[in-house]
C-alpha cells in the first residue's frame, strides 16, 4: 500500500507507534504475575497496573484529539510518543508499585495523544480515495501489537525479566518519533493549527467522570461492608457527567462536542469500540492471572503467552480483512457477526476450562479472536464517517476514550466477576458483553 508522496512516513511512523501502544497494553497481562511478587504488589495494586493506563488515557485522550486539531496531529503525536518512552523507562525502571502506577499513569497520558493524534494525521493525510486502506493499516498495526503482546510479554518476561518488557517500547517510539519529526508537511487538518478558547472546565469535567466511574466500580465488592467507597464516587460520576452537559452545551469551543451523539452513526461506534475493549482486557487480566496460578493452570509466563497466540493469530487476520469482509457483507452484518460469534466462543473456552482441555480453550480463543477484530477494527471507521474531516481529532479522540474507558470498566467488573466464579465467570461476562455488541450492531445502517 502506497500513500500520495510525502503522506508514507507519517503513515509508517504512526502505524509503528500503533504497534508499540498496542503491544505494551497486551504484554504486561503476562509479566503482572512476577511484577506481583517482585514489587509486592496488592491485589489492588495488579488491577490498578492496567487500570492506571486505561483511566487516564480515557480521561485525557478527547484533550489529545483536541490537542491534534489545535496544534497539529503530528506535534501532538510527537509529543505523546515522547513522553510514552520517558514512562517505559520509568516503569522499567520502578523498584515500587507507587513508581509502577505513576509510570503506568504517564504512559496512559501519552497514549491519550499519541492515539488519536496519529489517527486523525492519517485521516487527513491520505488521499480521499486511500483513506479506508490507510485507516486499516493503522488499525492493523494496532492489533499486531495487541496479538504479539501475550507472547511478546510472556517470552521476555521469561527469557529476560519482565522490566524487559517496557525497555523494547524505547527503540520502537524513537523510530516512529523520527518520522515524525522529519516527515514533509501533513495536508488539511493534520497541518494546521486552530485557535480558540481552551475548554478547561469541560475537561475536568469529563476526567472527573471517567476516573469517578471507574473508581466506583473497582469499590462495589465491598459496597455491602463498606459502602461509601463506592456509592461516593459513583454519584460524583453522575453529577460530572449532567455539569458537562450544561457546560459544553454553552462552550464556544467544547471539548465534547455534545453534536456528535446526535449521530447514530457515531454513538454506535463508539459504543462497540467500548463493548471490544472491555472483552479483550477483562479476557487477557484474568486468563493471565488463571492460567499462571497454582489453583489454575500452573503455566509459565512464556506457556500462557503461546496459548494466547491463536486469540492473536485471529485478532491480526481478521483485522486486516476486516475492510474487505464488510465490502462483501455489509458493516452492518460484519460487526453484528463478529460481536454474535463472541457468545459460543465464551461457551466453548468456559467448557474447556471445565474440562480441563487446553487444545479445546485455543480453540475458544481463536474463535473469540475472530469476533472481537472485526467489530474493533471497524467501529473507528463507522464513527468517524458520520464527521466531517476537520473534525476528525476530536472524533478519535472521543472514539478512544469510549475504548480506553471500555477497557477500564472491563478490568474492574471483572474483578467482580473472577473474584465471584472464576476464569469462567469472566467468560460469563464477556459472553453478555458479545450478545450487547451483537444488538447494538443492529442498529447500523446497511449503508452508513
Amino acid at each position: 500500500m502506497r500513500l500520495q508522496t510525502g503522506s508514507d512516513p507519517i503513515l509508517w511512523s504512526s502505524c509503528l507507534a500503533m504497534l508499540a501502544v498496542g503491544a505494551n497494553s497486551t504484554a504486561i497481562m503476562a509479566a503482572l504475575p512476577l511484577m506481583k511478587d517482585e514489587l509486592s504488589l496488592t491485589s489492588a495494586g495488579v488491577q490498578w497496573a492496567v487500570n492506571a493506563y486505561l483511566v487516564m488515557s480515557a480521561a485525557c485522550v478527547v484533550a489529545g484529539g483536541r490537542a491534534a486539531d489545535r496544534f497539529t496531529a503530528r506535534r501532538s503525536s510527537t509529543a505523546g510518543l515522547a513522553l510514552f518512552g520517558l514512562a517505559s523507562c520509568l516503569i522499567a525502571s520502578a523498584e515500587t508499585q507507587a513508581t509502577l502506577l505513576a509510570g503506568r499513569a504517564l504512559q496512559g497520558l501519552a497514549a491519550a495523544f499519541a492515539v488519536p493524534g496519529t489517527l486523525a494525521a492519517i485521516n487527513a493525510g491520505a488521499a480521499p480515495e486511500r483513506r479506508q486502506s490507510a485507516i486499516g493499516a493503522w488499525t492493523g498495526f494496532l492489533m499486531l501489537g495487541f496479538s504479539i503482546g501475550p507472547l511478546l510479554g510472556g517470552g521476555v518476561t521469561h527469557l529476560a525479566g519482565w522490566r524487559m518488557v517496557f525497555w523494547l517500547n524505547v527503540p520502537l517510539t524513537l523510530v516512529a518519533l523520527a518520522g515524525l519529526v522529519f516527515a514533509g508537511g501533513a495536508r488539511g487538518p493534520a497541518g494546521k493549527t486552530s485557535t480558540g478558547p481552551v475548554d478547561a472546565a469541560g475537561f475536568v469535567l469529563l476526567a472527573t467522570f471517567m476516573v469517578s466511574v471507574v473508581f466506583g466500580l473497582h469499590a462495589l465488592p465491598q459496597a455491602g461492608i463498606t459502602p461509601l467507597p463506592a456509592i461516593g464516587p459513583l454519584v460524583l460520576a453522575v453529577v460530572a457527567l449532567l455539569l458537562l452537559r450544561h457546560v459544553e452545551a454553552r462552550a464556544s469551543a467544547p471539548m465534547v462536542n455534545l453534536g456528535f451523539f446526535a449521530r447514530r452513526e457515531f454513538v454506535t461506534g463508539a459504543a462497540i469500540a467500548a463493548l471490544a475493549m472491555f472483552c479483550i482486557m477483562s479476557l487477557l487480566l484474568y486468563f493471565n492471572l488463571y492460567a499462571q496460578s497454582r489453583d489454575g493452570l500452573g503455566l509459565t509466563s512464556s506457556e500462557a503467552g503461546a496459548l494466547l497466540l491463536p486469540l492473536g493469530a485471529s485478532l491480526l487476520a481478521l483485522a486486516l480483512s476486516a475492510s474487505a469482509l464488510s465490502a462483501r457483507m455489509s458493516l452492518r452484518k460484519a460487526i453484528t457477526g463478529g460481536m454474535a460469534a463472541i457468545v459460543p466462543a465464551c461457551a466453548l473456552a468456559g467448557a474447556a476450562v471445565a474440562m480441563g482441555s487446553i487444545p479445546l480453550l485455543a480453540v475458544g480463543f481463536f474463535m473469540m479472536g475472530a469476533g472481537l477484530a472485526v467489530p474493533y477494527a471497524l467501529a473507528p471507521r463507522l464513527a468517524l464517517s458520520a464527521l466531517p474531516a476537520e473534525q476528525a481529532g476530536q472524533g478519535a479522540g472521543i472514539v478512544n476514550a469510549s475504548t480506553f474507558l471500555g477497557g477500564s470498566i472491563g478490568v474492574a467488573a471483572g474483578a467482580m466477576a473472577f473474584t465471584t466464579a472464576g476464569f469462567i465467570g469472566t467468560l460469563a461476562m464477556i459472553a453478555l458483553a458479545g450478545a450487547a455488541g451483537a444488538a447494538l450492531g443492529r442498529r447500523i445502517p446497511e449503508t452508513p
